[in-house]
Formats: structure tokens, sequence, C-alpha cells
């Protein structure tokens, strides 16, 4: 009887999967690669995971019924609602729905509109004129028009014209800098999701392995091969099991919410995706720090408002320059002339006269735009600084998930394989214990985990260097500053 038991329970054993990274049945997605050393056929099924029949152990007081570890494939189908989505096809959705972009180009529409009035001439003023108007049968006095206009003198409206031509191409830098903001968010979602999905599969396939290690563990027990501490210890890492694979659930739900705001969709339903974790950029260090400190928006936007200070200096000495005033009027003047009764009749005017700059010539402006000229140009130095730091940073923490994860796929995850297939054929042949087989699986897993975590990180590195280091896809561009004053 014992050994008919035994070779029951060889039977069972022989029912556990050998460990994958294959994707799992639901939801299908090709980023779902074999892991090497891990290959499973393809139509291989999951282990029988209905409890068996079995006589409870003498002072061993089992629940007879299991708690309910078992994942519903259909209910993990029934999540995801859309079709399988690509990285190309989320960041369409969050250029022409995410409200920054819409921003950056009013802001860009704004400074075309500031550049524009700024190069507009002064309008003319005209009115009425009247003087010494008398009543009576006199009907004396001066009554008519008058029309002013200003005569703009040193080249004045050309210099806001290049004022608010910087404001432009600021307006132009600030469109490239939120585009980038909003897709490395985007991207740095998308693998976060890609990485919960993978999550989820392998916590469903723990949860089977740990479901029939249960059911394994009692008939163990039943034969007297398993002490009741071993059976307790089972059954917590079932329930871990299944709390496990609820946590990874709630990370790609959460996730999904997140993807869906910054791409401009909040209704955005939960989607297999596609893409492959495991294709992990090659990026070069000195490349990438050469193109961040030419290239970056960050860079490219302090330089050109250092532009901006030079033009705006260049204006303000021009301000101090008088313009012209002219005014002219014609009127009617209806005096009587002694000792006729005619009328002088039509008699006409003009005044020319300029401001004199004795007090103010616009001296404090003049400093203040000098000051701002040395401030924007240490500017450029700062930011170039606080880009190395930071690229210097995201640089380590990526070549260190990139070298963590190389090692995981050609060293360590290939020996665990191994020591669990040796434990499982010394168990097969009644050399091990099968603590020890579920110990290496465990172990197996465990090593799985960590190296999608690992995949994870270098892709969220990865990203932020392709970003220039510009994150927060949600946050509104900043409005245009300064300018040049609309003329009426």
């Amino acid at each position: 009887m014992v050994y008919k038991t035994r070779q029951l329970l060889l039977a069972s054993t022989l029912l556990i999967p050998t460990l994958t990274f294959a994707q799992s049945p639901a939801p299908s997605s090709p980023d779902m690669q074999n892991m090497p050393g891990m290959q499973m056929p393809a139509d291989q099924k999951p282990p029988a995971t209905q409890p068996h029949d079995m006589q409870t152990m003498p002072d061993m007081k089992m629940n007879k019924e299991m708690p309910d570890m078992q994942m519903d494939d259909q209910g993990m189908k029934s999540q995801m609602q859309g079709p399988t989505l690509k990285l190309s096809d989320l960041e369409q959705m969050a250029l022409s729905r995410n409200p920054t972009i819409s921003q950056a180009n009013a802001n860009l529409r704004a400074a075309e509109g500031a550049k524009r009035q700024a190069g507009l001439y002064p309008n003319p003023t005209a009115g009425y004129y009247g003087d010494e108007i008398r009543g009576g049968s006199y009907h004396s006095g001066k009554q008519g028009a008058f029309v002013n206009q200003t005569i703009v003198f040193g080249g004045k409206l050309g210099a806001a014209r290049r004022t608010a031509e910087q404001d432009r191409l600021l307006a132009l830098t600030g469109i490239d800098s939120q585009r980038y903001r909003v897709l490395t968010d985007v991207r740095t979602l998308y693998y976060e999701a890609l990485t919960a999905q993978r999550l989820v599969s392998l916590r469903r396939q723990l949860l089977i392995l740990a479901n029939d290690a249960v059911q394994t563990s009692y008939q163990l027990g039943n034969v007297g091969q398993a002490d009741r501490p071993d059976v307790l210890q089972s059954e917590v890492e079932g329930d871990q099991a299944k709390l496990d694979l609820e946590s990874a659930q709630q990370d790609q739900q959460s996730v999904w919410r997140t993807l869906g705001a910054v791409v401009g969709n909040p209704d955005l339903p939960m989607s297999p995706l596609e893409g492959n974790l495991e294709d992990i950029p090659q990026l070069n260090e000195q490349e990438w720090m050469t193109k961040l400190l030419s290239e970056s928006p960050q860079v490219k936007s302090a330089q050109q408002d250092a532009e901006r200070a030079k033009a705006s200096l260049v204006e303000a000495k021009k301000v101090s320059i008088p313009d012209l005033q002219i005014s002219a009027n014609v009127s009617q003047d209806n005096e009587p002339l002694e000792p006729t009764t005619h009328r002088v009749g039509i008699v006409s005017g003009a005044q020319i006269g300029m401001q004199l700059p004795i007090f103010n010539h616009n001296q404090g402006n003049v400093e203040r735009a000098k000051a701002d000229i040395e401030r924007s140009q240490q500017e450029v130095q700062r930011v170039q600084l606080e880009l190395r730091r930071q690229m210097s940073t995201i640089f380590r923490d990526y070549g260190m998930a990139r070298t963590s994860a190389e090692r995981y796929r050609t060293s360590m995850l290939p020996r665990a394989q191994k020591a669990y297939d040796l434990y499982k054929t010394s168990y097969e042949n009644m050399a091990a214990a099968y603590p020890q087989v579920l110990i290496s699986q465990r172990t197996l897993f465990q090593l799985q985990v960590d190296y999608i975590r690992a995949l994870e990180t270098v892709w969220m590195n990865a990203t932020a260097i392709q970003g220039y280091t510009l994150s927060d896809g949600l946050s509104a561009p900043s409005p245009l500053s300064g300018g040049i004053p609309p003329r009426p």
C-alpha cells in the first residue's frame, strides 16, 4: 500500500510544470518570451488543482475545504477589455488628446501674436477742437478738428520685434519640451504596464503550483511522509501566492489608470500590450551626454533666454530715444471783423514736439537688462551642469540594472533551473525530500520576479535618458512671460 501511494505521489509531482517565462494562457501578448533554459511545451497544461480524495491523518486536523487559491482565467480575460496596443498607439493617443500639448501650441500662437503686435505703428489720434466759444447773437469762437500722430524714431519697433521673435522661439522650444515630457511619461508607464502584465502572468503560474503543492503535502501527510508543520507551511505559502497575485493585479490596474490619464483618455480599458522587455536598448553614456548638452530642450531654452535678454537690452537702450509728436488742426473762426460783419473764416494750426530725455532716459531698465543677461548666461551653465549630474545618476542606475538583468539571464536563472531539475529528478528517484523540490522551485520563481524587475529598471532609466530627463507630462507648460506690452 505504501509503495502504491509513493508511486501516486511521484506521478503527481511530474505534473508540476517546468518553470518558464513563457506567456500565460491569458492575456495573449508577444512580450512573454521563453526564458533561457526554461522551455515549456506549448501544449502543456497546468497541473490539476482539484482536491484529491484523501483521508485525514490521525492528529492532523486539516481543512477539507481548501482556500480558493486558483486564478479564474475567464476573469483575467474579462479585465483585458480592449484590443492589443503597441507603444506607438499610446504615443499617438497622448499627442492628440493630452491637454498640455494644446496649451503649448496656444503659447506659440500667443507669442506669434505678441510679435505681430510689437511691430505695429502707433495709431493716430483725431478729435474735436474748440476755442473762445460764445453764444448769443455773436456765435463767435473757433470750432474744428485736429489730428495727432507719433513718429517713432530710433528703430524701437524693430528692436521690439526682435525681442518678440525670441519669445516665439522660446514658445517653439516649449512645444518640443512638452512633447518630450508627455512621451517620456507614456513610455515609462507603458513599460511599467508591460512589467505588470508579465508579473501577473508569473504570479498566476506560481499560484497554480502553490495550490498543487498544498495538495501534495496533504497526500504526503496522509502516508506519514510529511509532518503537520510542513502542511501548514504549504498552506501559508499558498495563501501568500494568492495575495501576491492580487497585489500584482492591483498594481496593474493602478498603472493603467495612470496611463489613461496621461494619454488623455481616463476611460482607457485595460488591454494586452505588445512588446518585449528583453529587447533592452544599448546606450552609450558619452554619446548621450554630448547630445543632451547640445540638443536637449532645457539647454536650448536657456540659450534662447540668454538671446532674449540681449535683445531686451538693445530695446531698453532705444526706449529713451524721443519720438516726434505731430499735431495739426483746422477750424472755423467765427470772430466778426470790424467795421464789416464778415467772419474770419477757416484757420489752421500745427504743433511739432518731442520729449526731452533729461531726467528719465530708461537707465533703470537698462541696468536691469544687463543684469538679466548675466543671469541668463549663468543659467545656461547651471542647466548643463545639472543635466550632467542627473544623467550621471541615471546612467549609473541604467548600467547596474542592465548588468543585473544580463547576469540573471545568462547565469543565475539557468543554474536555478538546473538545481530545480536535479532536485525533481532526485525526488522522483526517491533520493531527495519533497520540501527540497519546493524550495528550489520557490527560488527559481523569485529569480524570475527579480529578473523582470531588473528589466523594468533598465527601461525606466533608458526612457529617462532618451527623453532628456524630462517627465511629468500633465504639468502645464509655463505661459508666455515678458515681451512687449500691446500697443493701442
